[in-house]
């Protein structure tokens, strides 16, 4: 019989015994979260020479970091390639999605696999191909558009000149088949019977597109949208590889790039760790509105 005093007894069992299952877990966050970024927090408040030498300054990286027109080109640069991810990339991706996801299409696994495919394909490799691609009057591209269009320079200079769109090109290659997997996916979710009760009222399939898959899939372009920024304003292998640096006149350059250049080419550590903080609270900020933005949508 469970009484009184044996649920008292119970109760004043030890309470440390949760903690101790904890214990690995935190120790593990604190040891390999907490502790860095408290470090490179200290760390953007300090000069260095090396690894070894450092100077307290206070506010001063940051401060130097807003004028800094290495920073803001940067800046420039990843913004083109992020709007590029979300306005070119994100439709055709979306659009690929609506065309594998039409009933009765023959072949459909075979075309899903081939479009997703590029997105198996490291990075270094694609950096690499769309580098003898993009070359002048050698290279594929230049090749296959001045035989589709005579009056095409097939000396085009797309890594010396147009070097933004060259990587938007290349991105777009690699990770549209990626995301159309998350709206193929979305698409199959939307209920049959919303599409066919919007038909039966005399929906138009652009009306149907609009007022009934859109809101439905909304979450999922949501997501895709927030990790292709997340992906975008963390770009650097691709660019590193195909132009071999930041390109010329530092036309490549993106911000963790330029963060790389400082930190290990400079050797100024805490001028990157700065750098990393200003992406971290701009990408935190943009995660921030979107969710808020989200719940606002959810609400009405």
């Amino acid at each position: 019989m469970n009484t009184p005093a044996k649920r008292r007894r119970f109760r004043s069992e030890p309470t440390w015994v949760p903690w101790l299952f904890l214990a690995p877990f935190l120790v593990t966050i604190a040891v390999f979260l907490a502790w860095p970024l408290i470090q490179s927090v200290l760390l953007s408040m300090q000069q260095t020479y090396g690894p070894r030498t450092t100077r307290w300054i206070g506010f001063e990286n940051f401060t130097f970091l807003l004028g800094d027109p290495l920073f803001w080109k940067a800046l420039r640069n990843t913004v083109v390639f992020a709007c590029g991810s979300v306005f070119l990339q994100l439709p055709l991706s979306l659009g690929l999605a609506m065309l594998l996801n039409r009933p009765g299409l023959k072949g459909r696994a075979f075309f899903r696999l081939i479009f997703f495919a590029p997105s198996l394909v490291g990075l270094v490799f694609v950096g690499l191909m769309f580098a003898l691609m993009f070359e002048k009057r050698t290279g594929m591209i230049n090749v296959a558009l001045h035989a589709l269009f005579a009056s095409f320079n097939p000396e085009f200079p797309w890594l010396q000149e147009y070097v933004m769109p060259a990587l938007i090109l290349a991105a777009l290659w690699l990770y549209v088949g990626f995301n159309m997997i998350y709206f193929l996916a979305a698409l199959q979710h939307v209920p049959a019977e919303l599409m066919e009760a919007a038909a039966l009222d005399g929906a138009g399939p652009w009306q149907r597109f609009r007022h009934v898959v859109v809101p439905e899939i909304m979450p999922v372009v949501s997501f895709v949208v927030l990790l292709s920024l997340l992906g975008s304003f963390q770009l650097f292998e691709l660019p590193f590889i195909l132009l071999n640096g930041p390109g010329p006149d530092n036309s490549g350059l993106t911000i963790v790039m330029y963060l790389y250049q400082m930190g290990f080419s400079a050797n100024d550590l805490g001028y990157a760790s700065a750098i990393g903080w200003m992406l971290a609270l701009m990408l935190g900020t943009f995660a921030l509105g979107q969710r808020l933005w989200m719940k606002k949508e959810e609400a009405k």
